[in-house]
Order: structure tokens, then C-alpha cells, then sequence
């Protein structure tokens, strides 16, 4: 029996948070809210979801000897989350300066931090986590080479699911281990380049399939998501709520979807479901306080 539902490898950032009521144009000073400091980053995002929603979930990240590390590691185990892969120190807790206006929407600009100091030598002494874990979740808020190691070091019984953001190129052997390869359309664009010719979702996840992912997930903000596998393509639907933050919706996608495949259920009713807890979390403001229980979501 695996100790862990869930194996999130990623980063832990504090966000400083600004409510404005449109985001500046270059060069342009606008005013905004007071300024809101919550526990983020897209690992501790994703951890924290799957731990709310019941998943047995631990974190291998690091973060600074500082207070915003403080902050991250307290918001972790609040939520149920096994912090014993948290590093500490070599660098500032990672920090996302985030604008969030009206309708929801946000723009983000992170600083590393400590993210940028997890090693591959950190994965490679963490081995007792990746067997002890069902699936293992990763981003690209750390460097590349790290999440080379995550791939070398998976359990051969285990499940490697990576939200590729922010996106940039991938190796071979990283999108073949892939399942599934988690995207948005900016992200799709973005691994895609010229190779986009469509601007259809299902043409990209037919080519992005085709790069060598076992699987594929296109995320589609109110619209739902769509599947891609061997088995075809489908699309997904969501439910209808009113968008209050967007913020970290995508990390509470992809740790539910983590969760639910690894406890056997196929990709279209994983992504379904989903797609639920991303429409729940969006109707609060924040990300890992706007994460749901599996109660709030039955009752969505």
C-alpha cells in the first residue's frame, strides 16, 4: 500500500495579492486594494487542493529560513499536508506579485526564490517519497533539470502528471512519461509553436499527443476541459458558477485530476470531476483558500 495518494513536487511561493480595477498598461501607475499576503505557488497550490479534498498528499519543495517560509509551511500542514520533503533555506522564499481585476482575471510575476535552489541532488535524496507515493505531480516553477530527476526517480508502479507552467520546451523523455501532459490554451500555444495551425482544442491535443505523452489535458476555463489518449479525444463539461479569482483554479485542476487517477478512475470522469473543484475554487477569492472539500464539491 502506498503512503501517499499524492506526491506534489513543485514550488511554494507567499502571494502579495492587489485587487485593481484594471491592470496598468506599460509604463502607466494605477492605484489598487490593500495588499493581501496568502500561502501559493503552484506546488503548495496543488498539494494543499488534494490534501482539502482528501488525498494522503506530501510536498518536496523548498522555501526560505524566513517568514514567508513560516507562512507556507503553517498553510501546508494546516491542510493535511506531510511537509517532510520541505527544504529550508539556500535562498528568500519564492514571491508572486499577483493583480486581480473585476472580472477575476489575473496577471502574475514570480519571483523564484528558493524554488530555483530545489536540486536535482534534493530528488535524488527524496528516493523514500517517490516509492512511497501513488502519483507524483510536478510544474515548471522549478528548474528543468529538476523535473528531469522527478522522472528519473518515479516508482515504476507510479503516475507522473505535469502541469507544464510556465511553459517552455520539453525534453523527450519528460513528455513520455507524461500521463497526463496538463495544459491551458495559452500553455498549448505556447509547447505547440508553429505546430499550432488550428484553433481548435482538439487539434491541439492531438498534436501535442503526438510528442509523445502518454495522455493529455486541455484546460478550457468555464468551457471545461478536453481528453486526449489512445482512445480518442472528448470534451468535458464544467459547471456554471460566477468567477469571483481565477487564481490557482488550474493547480486545484490538477491535483484533483492527480488524486482520481490514482485511485483508478479513467481520465474523462477524473477530468470531470476536475473540472468541478477548479469551478468551485474560482468562486472564492485566493488560491488555497478558495480550495474546496469533496463535500463542497458533491454539493456544487
Amino acid at each position: 500500500m502506498n503512503d501517499y495518494d499524492l506526491l506534489v513536487v513543485g514550488s511554494a511561493n507567499a502571494d502579495l495579492v492587489i485587487g485593481v480595477d484594471r491592470r496598468p498598461g506599460p509604463g502607466e501607475t494605477v492605484l489598487g486594494s490593500d495588499l493581501a499576503v496568502h500561502p501559493g505557488g503552484k506546488g503548495g497550490n496543488q498539494a494543499v487542493a488534494a490534501a482539502r479534498l482528501g488525498a494522503r498528499t506530501a510536498l518536496l519543495a523548498r522555501v526560505g529560513d524566513d517568514a514567508h517560509g513560516r507562512l507556507l509551511l503553517d498553510a501546508q500542514r494546516a491542510a493535511g499536508v506531510d511537509t517532510v520533503g520541505v527544504l529550508v533555506g539556500g535562498a528568500p522564499t519564492g514571491v508572486a506579485l499577483i493583480t486581480v481585476d473585476p472580472s477575476g482575471d489575473n496577471s502574475i510575476v514570480v519571483s523564484p526564490g528558493a524554488n530555483g535552489r530545489l536540486t536535482p541532488d534534493d530528488i535524488r535524496a527524496a528516493g523514500s517519497l517517490f516509492h512511497a507515493s501513488r502519483v507524483v505531480s510536478a510544474q515548471l516553477e522549478i528548474p528543468l533539470e529538476t523535473v528531469v530527476e522527478v522522472v528519473r526517480n518515479l516508482s515504476p508502479d507510479s503516475r507522473f502528471v505535469l502541469n507544464p507552467s510556465p511553459p517552455r520546451p520539453l525534453p523527450t523523455e519528460v513528455l513520455a512519461a507524461c500521463d497526463p501532459l496538463i495544459v491551458n490554451e495559452h500553455e498549448a500555444k505556447v509547447l505547440l509553436g508553429e505546430a499550432k495551425v488550428s484553433e481548435e482544442p482538439e487539434d491541439w491535443a492531438r498534436l501535442l499527443l503526438a510528442k509523445g505523452p502518454r495522455s493529455v489535458v486541455v484546460t478550457l476555463g468555464a468551457a471545461g476541459a478536453l481528453v486526449a489518449s489512445s482512445d480518442g479525444v472528448a470534451r468535458v463539461p464544467s459547471v456554471q458558477v460566477e468567477a469571483v479569482d481565477t487564481t490557482g483554479a488550474g493547480d486545484a485542476f490538477t491535483a484533483a485530476l492527480a488524486w482520481r487517477l490514482g485511485a483508478g478512475e479513467p481520465l474523462a470522469e477524473a477530468a470531470a470531476y476536475a473540472a468541478r473543484v477548479g469551478a468551485a475554487a474560482v468562486t472564492r477569492a485566493g488560491a488555497q483558500e478558495s480550495y474546496p472539500t469533496a463535500a463542497e464539491v458533491a454539493a456544487l
